[in-house]
């Protein structure tokens, strides 16, 4: 697959999301292949940690929480960012046609030809609803640019979801990446001051390298990411 110069829109729930699962490979396409990515973050990622929601009462964490996304940004080479404030861990209270006119809104105006997203099988209820939502915004409709949808894991997430659950993570397309890009992405990871955590949690900066390393073993490199081609059209 032909990566040069493509437009790429990012399509994730939370604030670190859109580097968790993909960083590294965020920052090969803008630093080697010319590309143009965006990044949409559907919600605002904070109020769950209290039992009602009360974004006045999380107003000073919020605002932190945006000034991270954008020093993560900056890190991975996002060129910019479309950042809303949907329920966090609430999106199955939300009609997922509220959803889907975001995504349809951020698709008319940065006319992507490949979308990342979240695996639609992730224990984290957002995660899901956002796979669902870009799949209904992404149809294969005349005159749509969109050509490549990939979905990305997303560690403490992911790899957490019950074993028998029906729709498990199994990748079948990996991206090589370089040292360089892999402390992109953890340089991305630690900028986020609420959602950084200590070794060996899956976030840790040790757990991200390792994760490259692990899937880089599987396709015979140093470091890689590994996706799920949900569609291509060639």
């Amino acid at each position: 697959m032909d990566f040069s110069n493509r437009k790429v829109l990012v399509i994730v729930a939370h604030p670190d999301d859109e580097l968790l699962g993909l960083g590294a490979t965020i920052h090969r396409l803008v630093t080697r292949h010319g590309c143009t990515a965006r990044a949409v973050i559907l919600g605002e990622g904070i109020t769950s940690r209290a039992t009602v929601r009360d974004p006045e009462h999380w107003a000073e964490e919020l605002a932190v929480h945006r000034s991270n996304i954008e020093r993560a940004a900056t890190a991975i080479g996002y060129a910019s960012t479309g950042i809303y404030d949907f329920a966090d861990n609430r999106f199955d209270s939300v009609d997922l046609l509220d959803l889907v006119k975001v995504i349809e809104q951020e698709k008319e105006e940065f006319q992507p030809d490949l979308v990342f997203t979240h695996h639609g099988g992730d224990t984290n209820i957002d995660h899901r609803r956002t796979f669902e939502a870009v799949i209904t915004a992404c149809r294969p409709l005349p005159g749509e640019p969109m050509r490549t949808i990939l979905a990305c894991e997303t560690p403490s997430s992911t790899e957490w979801q019950a074993a028998n659950f029906p729709n498990p993570f199994l990748p079948n397309f990996f991206l090589a990446v370089t040292q360089e890009d892999v402390a992109a992405k953890v340089a991305g990871m630690e900028a986020y001051e609420f959602e950084k955590r200590p070794y060996p949690h899956p976030r840790s900066p040790e757990a991200l390298r390792i994760l490259a390393q692990r899937w880089g073993i599987v396709i015979g490199q140093p470091f890689a990411e590994a996706f799920m081609l949900i569609r291509h059209i060639g």
